[in-house]
């Protein structure tokens, strides 16, 4: 029988209240306290591109839970505008400030769950201060970025970077009728992709009147009192009446830090397969935290909302004394830009190699449907496998909805160790309206033998 115990978790986002409620139902006994140091707890972070173009009405729709909700269906307590700033290991307390009335609060624990998730990256050389200089983090950021642009009938839009935030900001801007320019450190758009891809969709973005610039590390920006107003690039200038800040994300592992826990080679907090970190009381869970790469093996940091909420649920059920156990992780992300959806599974063919694998791929175009039916249209897709295992390694599609689940079936190939080879071998649902004679996977796995 699981003994009652006092759990806190600091981090309302995703992993914090992941772990609060797997916490609440594995010890129905236990006292748990979530502190946030923000207005709002369990919200949707992938869902602020499609606020800001007005396809999701409301920020409010991104708001799953307030304090109170979460406490009536999750038996929680919550605080929110609460800042931990200290963590006492031996005496197994911490030291919590009301931003409201800014005093200080101690509470005991006998668990500790840290998921104090991410920071959105920022260039040194561009004020943060400026009022028209952005980033898209949270619902606060979303909030800042849909009154700027209400209030102040933007036109023209800068980015620095064109990663998977920025290439969906850069749709979202551009859907408001908004002039926007893509400046991007790589000579090529979505750098972490295999290179293909990246010339299809610099050909999308031209397609709908984004103008790139690749090869960009600095730039002066020209000010007007406290706000940029363009940046001189090439011998043209670029006007701009709102800038976004999307160069990635960095683990906010600040109290980690702060009380002396280990942290992995990636920056992020480093844990154990329970999720404990170097303290043996002190679990961490979500975007700061490095996870082990299933394909690799390796340690990597991946942000990824789905790895926050499993990590959360695993991290809360062992602190409130479970024994569930974190497996490697396969990297699955999907992107759309405009009409085209993306999906990257696994290793690219330059990291395989760069880490050691006798790495080979193949690459189809095909369409997604038979030739006379309306909407058909071509699909990219590439595998990376090892030439002497035959397994899979990862894999790439560009194309409609379609290849998420190309991307779903990849991730289980790796998952369960399979053979390329098979994926030749299996047999596809055909239907004209939905479906294609012949699959892209049928031909990739034929093309690998």
């Amino acid at each position: 029988m699981i003994k009652p115990a006092n759990i806190i978790v600091i981090g309302g986002n995703a992993a914090g209240p992941a772990a609060a409620a797997k916490a609440r139902r594995t010890n129905p006994e236990a006292g748990v306290i979530m502190f946030e140091e923000g207005e709002f707890i369990s919200t949707g972070t992938c869902e602020l591109p499609y606020v800001v173009s007005k396809e999701i009405s409301c920020y409010k729709n991104l708001v799953f839970f307030t304090p109170e909700t979460f406490r009536q269906e999750k038996g929680v307590e919550v605080f929110i505008r609460h800042r931990v700033e200290e963590i006492d290991r031996t005496g197994k307390s911490i030291l919590v400030r009301s931003l409201e009335e800014n005093r200080l609060l101690k509470f005991n624990y006998d668990k500790l769950v840290l998921a104090t998730g991410s920071l959105a990256r920022r260039l040194p050389w561009l004020p943060a201060e400026l009022e028209n200089v952005f980033c898209l983090k949270s619902v606060r950021d979303l909030i800042a970025i849909r009154t700027y642009i209400r209030d102040k009938a933007v036109k023209s839009v800068v980015i620095f970077g064109a990663g998977y935030i920025g290439l969906e900001m850069a749709e979202s801007f551009n859907s408001l009728g908004c002039s926007v320019t893509l400046l991007e450190k790589g000579s090529l758009p979505l750098p972490l992709s295999e290179p293909e891809v990246q010339h299809l969709i610099l050909e999308e973005l031209k397609e709908r009147g984004i103008e790139f610039y690749g090869g960009i590390s600095e730039l002066r920006p020209i000010t007007e009192g406290s706000r940029v107003k363009a940046f001189r690039i090439e011998g043209l200038r670029l006007e701009a009446d709102l800038v976004l800040v999307a160069v990635g994300f960095i683990p906010n592992v600040s109290l980690a830090v702060k009380s002396r826990l280990e942290l992995g080679r990636s920056g992020a907090i480093k844990v154990d397969n329970r999720l404990r970190t170097s303290e043996q009381n002190i679990y961490a869970a979500g975007d700061s935290i490095e996870v082990l790469e299933k394909v690799s093996g390796k340690p990597v940091y991946l942000p990824l909302a789905t790895v926050a909420h499993n990590s959360g649920y695993i991290a809360g059920e062992n602190a409130a004394g479970g024994n569930s156990f974190m497996k490697p992780v396969i990297k699955n992300i999907a992107l759309r830009v405009f009409d085209i959806s993306y999906v990257s599974v696994g290793l690219r063919l330059e990291e395989a190699v760069n880490i050691g694998f006798k790495a080979q791929s193949v690459y189809e175009l095909a369409p997604n449907l038979v030739k006379v039916m309306p909407g058909s249209k071509k699909v990219f897709g590439k595998i990376v496998y090892d030439s002497t295992s035959y397994k899979i390694l990862g894999a790439s599609f560009l194309g409609g909805k379609e290849v998420t689940g190309y991307g779903d079936l990849i991730s289980s190939f790796i998952h369960s160790g399979l053979d390329v080879r098979t994926l030749g071998e299996l047999y596809y649902n055909y239907t004209p309206p939905l479906s294609p004679f012949i699959h892209l996977l049928s031909l990739l796995g034929r093309k690998a033998r």
